[in-house]
C-alpha cells in the first residue's frame, strides 16, 4: 500500500457532506478502501454508518451502507461525539493505532502521544495543556476542529478501547480493568462501557467468551499470587521486522537493566508511580508482540503500553514504507530482505539521550561497556520478578555523582554532566511530545552536542520519520555495501529521493553495516 490523501497528513480533518459524497476525492477513496474490506486501513480511519448508529473499522464484514450514510473520522473519539457505538461484528479498536500520530509533528499529534501515555488521567487537561505550551481553551479548540473531540473525549476513548480489550482477553477482576485502563472509579467505568458499546462491562466479557476468539491486543490473566503482573499481545502493521528490533537491543543491551535474545526482551524501567519489569517476545507467524509487565500499579499499564508501541515502532505504515524506499535499485534488495523494518524508539526519554551522548564517536561496544559501568554504579536496586535488578541511573544521580564513574574525554564528561542537570532540573524536557525543530535547535544550543546527536535524538524519541544521519561512519559503510554513494554530501543528495522515510533507509543502511 503506498501512502495515499486518504491517510497522508493533510487530510481534511472533518469529513465533507455534499449532495454526492463520492465527489469528494478523499470521501471517495475512503469509501473504496471500505468496499474492499481493505485491512490495510484499519486504525488509519474510522468508517461512522449512521443509519445503524455504529462505526466500524474499514475492513468490517457487514454489508457496505450508502455513502449518503457514511462519514469518516479520524478517531473513535469523534465518533462517540456523533453518538456512535462501537460495532460488535468488527470491533473497531481492536487494531494497531494510527501511523499519523508518529509520523505527524503538529499539536494534535504531540496530544494524541501524551494521551496515550496516560496524561490526561494523571495530570488532567490543564497538565496536557501545559506539557503541549498551550492554554486549556486553545488545545481544546485545537483538538476538536483537527479531530473531532477535545482532549477529555479522547482520553475516555482512550480508556475504553484499554478496557475493551482486557475484558475481552483476561480474566482480571473488573474492578482491576477499571483501574488498569484509567478510570478514576468503577461508576464512570461502567457508565463509559456502556455508551461506547451498548454492553455493561460483564456482558462485553460474556459475549467474547462466546466466540472463544482472542482479540485486539489480546492479554493473559495472571496466576494466582502474581499481583501486579499482566500478559498482553499488542498488533502491529504488517509486515512487523520484530527480528531487527530485538537484534537492536541485544546489540545494546546493559547487564543487570536490560536481558535481550533473538526473539526477546525483558528490562527494568521507571513508570509513574513505581518501578516495573517488562518482558517482551515475538509472537511465532504473526505481526504482534507478547508483553509480560511487573507493575507497581495497574494504573502504569496505559503508558507502559504506549512506551512500548513507541520502542517496537508497532504503528509504522510499513507498506508505504518499504513500497517507498524499494524504489531505489539501490534499496530494493534490502527492503525485499526485509520487509516491514522498524525504526526503534525509547522506552526512557532521558535516558536515550545519555546513552547518545555516552556513543557520540564511540563504537556501539565500548558505549555499552561504558553505559553498563554507569548503572552498576549509580542505578538504583530493585526487587522485581523474583530477582535483584537495577534501574538506568536518573539524570539526577548522574549529574551528581557522574563525575566520579564516568571515563573518558573531559569535554564529553562535562557535556554529559550539564545536559544530566538541565534534563533534572527540567530546563531541558526531552519528551515525545516536543516539536521536533524546536527540540533540535534546543539540543543544538547546549555545548557538545552536534546534528548527530540531535538527529539520532529525534528518529528514536520523537519518531522522526526523515532523518538521515550521513555523518555517521557505520551509515556510510552501510551506504557502500549497497552501492550508494559514501561520501556524505553525495549519500544526502542521493537520499533525498527517500523522503519522507529516510529514517528507515537509515535502518537499512545500518543493518547493512553490520552484516558480516
Amino acid at each position: 500500500m503506498t501512502t495515499t490523501s486518504a491517510t497522508r497528513p493533510g487530510s481534511p480533518h472533518r469529513p465533507t457532506r455534499t449532495a454526492d459524497p463520492l465527489a469528494d476525492p478523499v470521501f471517495a477513496e475512503r469509501y473504496r478502501a471500505m468496499l474492499a474490506r481493505d485491512a490495510r486501513f484499519d486504525g488509519q480511519f474510522i468508517t461512522g454508518v449512521h443509519s445503524t448508529g455504529i462505526y466500524c473499522r474499514p475492513s468490517c464484514p457487514a454489508a457496505p451502507p450508502k455513502p449518503g450514510n457514511v462519514t469518516f473520522y479520524r478517531t473513535a473519539a469523534a465518533a462517540h461525539e456523533a453518538g456512535l457505538r462501537a460495532c460488535k461484528r468488527c470491533l473497531p479498536d481492536a487494531v494497531p493505532g494510527s501511523p499519523e500520530w508518529d509520523l505527524d509533528d503538529d499539536l494534535a499529534a504531540r496530544a494524541m502521544r501524551l494521551i496515550a501515555d496516560g496524561t490526561v488521567e494523571r495530570e488532567g487537561v490543564p497538565g496536557l495543556a501545559a506539557r503541549l505550551g498551550y492554554t486549556p481553551r486553545h488545545l481544546t479548540r485545537v483538538l476538536t476542529a483537527e479531530l473531532g473531540a477535545g482532549p477529555l473525549a479522547l482520553a475516555r476513548a482512550h480508556r475504553a478501547q484499554t478496557a475493551r480489550a482486557l475484558l475481552t482477553s483476561t480474566a482480571m477482576r473488573v474492578s482491576d480493568v477499571a483501574f488498569a485502563a484509567g478510570f478514576g472509579s468503577i461508576r464512570q467505568f461502567n457508565d463509559t462501557v456502556r455508551a461506547v458499546y451498548e454492553r455493561s462491562p460483564l456482558e462485553l466479557r460474556a459475549s467474547a467468551r462466546a466466540r472463544r476468539r482472542p482479540v485486539g491486543p489480546a492479554a493473559v490473566e495472571p496466576a494466582v499470587g502474581e499481583t501486579g503482573v499482566v500478559r498482553l499481545r499488542l498488533p502491529a502493521r504488517a509486515p512487523f521486522d520484530a527480528a531487527g528490533v530485538f537484534a537492536w537491543l541485544a546489540t545494546r543491551a546493559l547487564e543487570r537493566v536490560e536481558v535481550a535474545g533473538a526473539d526477546r526482551y525483558e528490562r527494568t524501567l521507571a513508570l509513574p508511580t513505581g518501578p516495573a519489569l517488562v518482558r517482551l517476545a515475538a509472537v511465532p507467524d504473526a505481526a504482534a508482540l507478547d508483553v509480560e509487565a511487573h507493575l507497581a500499579s495497574l494504573a502504569d499499564l496505559a503508558p507502559l503500553v504506549a512506551r512500548v508501541r513507541r520502542l517496537f515502532d508497532l504503528d509504522a505504515d510499513a507498506e508505504a514504507i518499504d513500497a517507498a524506499l524499494a524504489s531505489d535499485p539501490a534499496l530494493a534488495p534490502a527492503v525485499a530482505g526485509v520487509p516491514g523494518i522498524r525504526m526503534p524508539g525509547a522506552l526512557d526519554p532521558h535516558e536515550l539521550v545519555i546513552r547518545a551522548l555516552v556513543g557520540q564517536q564511540v563504537s556501539v561496544a565500548a558505549a555499552r561497556t561504558a553505559l553498563t559501568r554507569l548503572a552498576s554504579d549509580l542505578g538504583e536496586r530493585v526487587a522485581l520478578g523474583g530477582a535483584e535488578r537495577v534501574l538506568f541511573p536518573t539524570a539526577a544521580a548522574i549529574a551528581e555523582h557522574g563525575a566520579d564513574v564516568l571515563r573518558g574525554p573531559a569535554a564529553r564528561i562535562r557535556t554529559i554532566l550539564d545536559v544530566s542537570a538541565r534534563l533534572a532540573s527540567g530546563e531541558l524536557v526531552v519528551a515525545a511530545e516536543r516539536e521536533r525543530s524546536e527540540l533540535r535547535a534546543e539540543l543544538l544550543s547546549l555545548p557538545g552536542i552536534g546534528p548527530w546527536t540531535a538527529g539520532y535524538l529525534a528518529m528514536r524519541v520523537t519518531r522522526e520519520p526523515d532523518e538521515l544521519l550521513v555523518s555517521d561512519v557505520a551509515l556510510r559503510n552501510g551506504a557502500a555495501r549497497l552501492g550508494l554513494p559514501s561520501e556524505a554530501r553525495a549519500l544526502a543528495a542521493r537520499g533525498a529521493a527517500w523522503a519522507p522515510w529516510r529514517s528507515y533507509a537509515s535502518m537499512h543502511l545500518w543493518r547493512a553495516a553490520a552484516a558480516t
